[in-house]
C-alpha cells in the first residue's frame, strides 16, 4: 500500500477533509472508504487519528451548515433542486420527508448513514425552522458518529484493509477501471429503478385547465392531498383538499364511485399522486386521476389567475 499510504501519511488531513466535504456537499465521492483507510493507518502507521476525526467532523459541519442556511433562505425550492439532481428523484422527496416526519431534527444524527437523506436532511431542517443551536449540535453529533464508525471499522479490520489496498495497488490503472465499472453499474441500477417507478405510475393526468373546467361546470371534484405531513407543514396546499393519509378509510368507504377525484403531490413526476390515484382506481373510482404538475401547477395557475382563484376553491368531500 506504498503509494496510497504515503499520500494519506503526507496529505492525510487534507485528503480526509476534502473528500468528506465534497461528498457531503452532494458529489458522488466515496468518502467513507477514505475514513476506513485513515482508521487502518492510525493503527499500523501511527497516523494522527484525532486530527483525522476532527477534520472529518469539521467538513461535515461546514457542508451541513451551508445546506441548512440554504434551506432556511430558499425553503422548498432548494429541496426540489436537490431531488431533481438526485439519482432517485422520484423517491427523494417522499423518503426524506417521511424520515424527517418520523424522527424530527434527531434524524440528523443518523442521516449520514442513509443514502440520499444525508444531503437533503440539513436543508430540510432549515426549511422546517429547526433552531440553529439545535441544528449545530445534532449535526456535530451525526458527523462524529459517522466519522467515528468509519475510522473505527478501519482500525478494527486494519489487516484486511491493508490487503485490499495492496491488491488495488498491484492492479495499477486496472483498479480505476474496476471502480469506474462499479460506479457505472450503480448509476445504471438507479436509472432502471427510476424507469420502473415511472412505468408503475403511468396514468393519464388531468391538467389544470381540465380541473378548472370541472370546477366551473359544477362537477364538484374531490381534491386529494397525497403529500406527507412534513410537506404540508412546508407549503400550504390547495384550499379545501382532503388529506389522504388522514381520511383514506373514510374516503374509500363513503365516496360515490362516479365522482371525479383529483390527486396531487409535490414530488417529481407526480409519482406519489399517481400511486394514490391507482389505489382509488383499484377500489372502483374510475374517475380518479393525478394532477399534472402537482401543487406547483396549481400555484402557478393561482398566481396567473389572481383574484379568480378564490372563486375556484374546491369543496371538501
Amino acid at each position: 500500500m506504498a503509494q496510497l499510504s504515503h499520500l494519506i501519511h503526507v496529505y492525510g488531513v487534507l485528503i480526509v477533509f476534502g473528500t468528506v466535504l465534497l461528498e457531503q456537499v452532494g458529489l458522488p465521492i466515496p468518502a467513507f472508504p477514505v475514513l476506513i483507510i485513515a482508521g487502518a493507518l492510525a493503527v499500523d502507521g501511527g497516523a494522527n487519528w484525532p486530527l483525522y476525526l476532527a477534520a472529518s467532523v469539521a467538513a461535515c459541519l461546514i457542508s451541513d451548515y451551508f445546506w441548512y442556511r440554504a434551506g432556511r433562505h430558499y425553503g422548498k425550492r432548494i429541496l426540489r433542486l436537490l431531488c431533481k439532481i438526485s439519482l432517485s428523484p422520484d423517491s427523494c422527496v417522499s423518503q426524506t420527508e417521511d424520515n424527517f416526519s418520523r424522527w424530527g431534527a434527531k434524524s440528523l444524527v443518523v442521516a449520514k448513514f442513509i443514502p440520499g437523506f444525508n444531503t437533503i436532511a440539513p436543508p430540510l431542517a432549515g426549511a422546517m425552522g429547526v433552531p440553529t443551536p439545535n441544528f449545530l449540535w445534532l449535526s456535530a453529533a451525526g458527523g462524529l458518529l459517522w466519522s467515528g464508525v468509519g475510522m473505527g471499522l478501519g482500525a478494527w479490520f486494519h489487516g484486511s484493509v491493508d490487503d485490499v489496498i495492496a491488491w488495488f495497488e498491484t492492479l495499477g490503472s486496472t483498479a480505476l477501471m474496476v471502480v469506474g465499472a462499479v460506479l457505472a453499474l450503480f448509476v445504471l441500477l438507479k436509472y432502471i429503478e427510476r424507469k420502473r417507478n415511472l412505468g408503475a405510475a403511468k396514468l393519464p393526468r388531468i391538467s389544470i385547465d381540465e380541473l378548472k373546467a370541472l370546477l366551473e361546470a359544477g362537477h364538484d371534484p374531490l381534491i386529494v392531498d397525497a403529500r406527507s405531513m412534513t410537506a404540508r407543514q412546508l407549503e400550504q396546499g390547495i384550499p379545501g383538499a382532503q388529506v389522504y393519509g388522514d381520511a383514506r378509510e373514510r374516503l374509500l368507504a363513503t365516496l360515490d364511485r362516479d365522482r371525479h377525484i383529483v390527486v396531487y403531490c409535490s414530488c417529481p413526476n407526480d409519482v406519489t399522486a399517481a400511486q394514490v390515484a391507482k389505489e382509488f382506481l383499484a377500489n372502483g373510482f374510475h374517475r380518479a386521476r393525478p394532477l399534472h404538475g402537482g401543487l406547483d401547477a396549481w400555484n402557478t395557475y393561482c398566481a396567473q389567475a389572481g383574484e379568480a382563484e378564490v372563486e375556484l376553491k374546491p369543496k371538501a368531500g
